[in-house]
C-alpha cells in the first residue's frame, strides 16, 4: 500500500499509527486503543483493508486478558505477565477445572477484589483447539475462521461472541491492577463485523 503522507494531516495520531501498524507500515501505534474501522477506508486495496481491520483487533486477541484463558497448554495463566496460574490448575475435561479443582472454586460471579481474584458466573478456559498464545495475527486468523477450531462459530457468530459475550467482556473490565485489553468491546465488535463484511482476509 502506497502512504499518502498528507493522511498525517488529517488523522488523529492514534488512528493514524493504527492504520499503518495494521497496514504493515512500522509505526507503533498506542497499545491500549482501538483504530475504528472508518481510520482504514484509505487502504483501497479491499483485501488488504480487511486483513488491516483483523491487524488492528489482534492487539485484543494477543493482549494478555484474552490469551490467558487461551493458552497454549492445558495450565491457565495470571496476570499481566501471563505467569504459570498458582495454585496450579489444569483445564480438565469440560474447561472448568478438574473434579478435584473446579474454576469456580476460587471464581466467583464477579470479582473479588479483597483477595484480587477475577469472577464471572462462567468462568473457563477456551477449549484446547482455540488455544492462541503465541500465536501471530496471521496464525490467530486463520484458525478463528476454522469452525473446528473456534468453537463450531460461524463468522457471524464471531461478531456476538467478541462483541456481545459478557465473559469476553470482562477483559476490559477486569477490575484490581490488570491491564484492561485494548479500546472497548464495542470498538472491537466494530472491528471484527467489519473484518467479516470485507470477506474476512488475513494478515500476511
Amino acid at each position: 500500500m502506497l502512504f499518502d503522507r498528507r493522511l498525517a494531516t488529517i488523522l488523529p495520531a492514534t488512528a493514524l499509527a493504527g492504520l499503518l501498524a495494521a497496514a504493515g507500515i512500522a509505526l507503533s501505534a498506542p497499545a491500549d486503543t482501538l483504530a475504528p474501522p472508518d481510520t482504514f477506508i484509505v487502504i483501497t486495496d479491499p483485501a488488504q483493508r480487511s486483513a488491516a481491520y483483523f491487524g488492528e483487533l489482534s492487539k485484543v486477541l494477543t493482549h494478555p486478558r484474552c490469551t490467558n484463558c487461551h493458552p497454549a497448554t492445558d495450565r491457565p495463566r495470571q496476570g499481566d505477565s501471563a505467569r504459570l496460574h498458582q495454585p496450579p490448575v489444569t483445564r480438565g475435561a469440560d474447561g472448568f477445572g478438574t473434579a478435584s479443582l473446579r474454576c469456580g472454586t476460587c471464581h466467583h460471579g464477579a470479582n473479588y477484589e479483597p483477595a484480587g481474584v477475577p469472577g464471572h458466573p462462567q468462568w473457563h478456559l477456551a477449549p484446547a483447539e482455540m488455544a492462541w498464545e503465541g500465536k501471530s495475527a496471521a496464525e490467530i486468523c486463520i484458525q478463528i475462521k476454522d469452525p473446528s477450531r473456534n468453537g463450531g462459530r460461524s463468522l457471524a457468530d464471531l461478531i456476538a461472541h467478541i462483541g456481545d459475550d459478557t465473559l469476553v467482556g470482562w477483559a476490559w473490565h477486569p477490575g484490581g491492577a490488570r491491564v484492561p485489553a485494548p479500546g472497548s468491546q464495542q470498538e472491537a465488535k466494530a472491528l471484527v463485523k467489519a473484518w467479516v463484511e470485507s470477506g474476512a482476509a488475513c494478515p500476511q
